[in-house]
């Protein structure tokens, strides 16, 4: 038997999941609008972050921790604090990511999921002021996959909001010109949630939740934030360089309104589970 070359296998794997899709299939048997199993738990590394979760989605599986240090500012934000999201991609997740600084993948998840923490507005950053032009409360959500099957954004983001959401820290206050933990422990002021929902284009067709074969043939991607008010608060199209209509987009984001509240619910199950 001859070899193949690995575009000959992913036009033999794009023409098989095309074929399955046209007669209503998905590769794994769901539906055009299912998830996959979603399994959250909360506070996994509480000796080591203030806030964290592990959600296996499916054969994904990511960890998120928070951190909340002390620190300065922004000069243009003088009395707010700051929130910021990264992320980490190591082989022992996937043998698709490599060793080393952080690569174009790695930035771009981080940057998505920072977009929906950031832009759905889900920490009230001025109540996260000590001091005004002087110190604040800085929010740092790492981002970690374990296991990598496929949409690593949406694990990404109900990772780093359970972990938001069960955040605990010690409250900084002035004492004689100096900070000092007052003895009370902190929630973080949360104040919108927003859940990003990915949906590929594959051909004419619009699936949630892609496993990695179909992320492999995908046309393009569009990831949508959907805060607790049914409000879209980001949208990032991704994946392959491919074309899609006002039409399409007007049904991924119908897909997007329609699962919210399936994947909200889930989440506040997991954060309760805790409290």
């Amino acid at each position: 038997m001859g070899d193949f070359s690995s575009e000959t296998i992913s036009r033999i794997d794009r023409e098989f999941i095309a074929d399955l899709l046209n007669k209503g299939n998905r590769i794994d048997g769901r539906a055009f609008d299912e998830y996959r199993p979603i399994e959250i738990e909360a506070n996994v590394v509480p000796a080591k972050a203030e806030g964290s979760a592990l959600v296996r989605l499916g054969d994904t599986s990511v960890v998120a921790g928070v951190k909340v240090l002390v620190g300065e500012p922004y000069p243009d934000s003088p009395d707010e604090g700051v929130t910021m999201v990264a992320a980490e991609m190591s082989p022992i997740a996937s043998p698709l990511f490599e060793l080393g600084p952080p690569k174009e993948d790695a930035i771009e998840l981080a940057r998505i999921v920072d977009r929906g923490v950031r832009e759905s507005e889900t920490i009230d950053n001025k109540q996260l002021c000590i001091v005004e032009g002087k110190k604040v409360y800085m929010v740092f959500a790492d981002v970690y996959p374990l296991e990598y099957d496929g949409n690593l954004i949406d694990a990404s983001s109900i990772a780093v909001n359970v972990a938001l959401m069960t955040t605990k820290y010690p409250e900084m206050v002035v004492e004689e010109k100096e900070l000092v933990p007052s003895g009370k422990v902190l929630n973080l002021p949360i104040k919108n949630i927003a859940v990003e929902h990915t949906i590929s284009k594959i051909g004419e067709h619009l699936i949630v939740d892609p496993i990695l074969k179909e992320e492999f043939v995908q046309d393009c991607r569009l990831t949508m934030a959907v805060d607790q008010n049914n409000n879209f608060t980001a949208l990032q199209k991704g994946g392959a360089a491919g074309p899609m209509s006002v039409d399409l987009i007007d049904q991924a984001m119908g897909l997007a309104l329609d699962k919210s509240k399936e994947i909200r619910d889930i989440i506040n199950e997991a954060v309760k589970a805790v409290q």
